[in-house]
């Protein structure tokens, strides 16, 4: 049973960062948000002489349309998330292989979410950005109290339930949406979400390699911690009583069954009393119906 600093840790892991790096950029489909707008839709606002947006535009239902809203203003979020990991894992060392490339593959949705909102007027773009600047302002975990006793494998397992939660959230928002060319969208935010969970699981894996007590608290801890998306924007509460079937226990409980996987959990040995409790508590989320 070996617990290792930080330090040690990242550099342990390090080891494994050009293998699994190369495995997600064979999984990983390129694709430009530029060529899945339906530009043709546009048109001009009053400021350059056209009309604002009146709310009898709206072509989303609400549930598509709030559900829409919250994975955008998650996606707008991104810094917050790059300033966790970024923290840990210094972006201008080797480790750009992981921060630079998820930051970039990330920053994709919320350009083709936003330029599909505001193309089509699906649903009030002032309002989508006066909730982006005060989303972003408020940032995810940008305070001491929320980051202390953050460590390196605590990052890496927030973000593996986070891309897993986005995941699965673009499938359910998929199944309210009629809008093919929406639907296309959301399909490859789904695609590049699903891939960057599993980038993030392997190097969870790698983890239980230098330091199974570590990664099993850390994994403990993000599944204890699951925030569902949308729930921290600021006076969202009709929009989630919306979304309330989009995430919910079962969801939670499949999430900490894909990890568990991924982590081959059962099969751990030799863990000390804590991680022993923190591994029954993981098992235990993943059975829950």
């Amino acid at each position: 049973m070996s617990v290792l600093s930080e330090d040690e840790l990242v550099t342990a892991l390090e080891k494994a960062l050009p293998e699994i790096t190369e495995d997600h950029a064979a999984n990983m489909v390129a694709w430009n948000p530029s060529e899945w707008v339906p530009w043709d839709k546009g048109r001009n606002f009053a400021f350059l002489g056209g009309e604002d947006y009146d709310p009898s535009e709206q072509s989303l239902s609400d549930t598509s349309a709030a559900g829409l809203l919250a994975l955008l203003l998650t996606k707008d979020n991104l810094p917050s998330f790059h300033r966790i990991l970024a923290k840990h894992f210094p972006p201008f060392s080797d480790w750009r292989q992981l921060v630079g490339a998820w930051t970039a593959e990330d920053n994709r949705h919320s350009i083709v979410l936003r330029d599909y909102l505001v193309v089509t007027r699906a649903t009030d773009p002032v309002d989508a950005e006066n909730r982006r600047r005060i989303h972003v302002v408020a940032g995810w975990r940008q305070s001491p109290e929320a980051v202390a006793g953050l460590g390196p494998m605590d990052a890496l397992a927030m973000l593996a339930v986070h891309e897993n939660q986005c995941a699965h959230f673009a499938a359910e928002l998929i199944k309210t949406v009629d809008d093919e060319e929406l639907v296309q969208i959301l399909e490859k935010v789904r695609a590049d979400d699903a891939a960057q969970a599993t980038w993030f699981a392997d190097f969870l894996a790698a983890g239980t390699v230098a330091d199974q007590e570590t990664t099993v608290l850390a994994v403990d801890r993000a599944l204890e911690a699951i925030e569902h998306i949308g729930s921290d924007v600021a006076d969202f509460e009709a929009q989630m009583e919306l979304l309330a079937d989009f995430e919910t226990a079962a969801s939670d409980a499949a999430i900490a069954r894909t990890l568990a996987d991924a982590l081959k959990i059962e099969s751990l040995q030799s863990l000390s009393d804590e991680a022993q409790a923190a591994r029954d508590r993981i098992l235990e989320r993943a059975s829950a119906s």
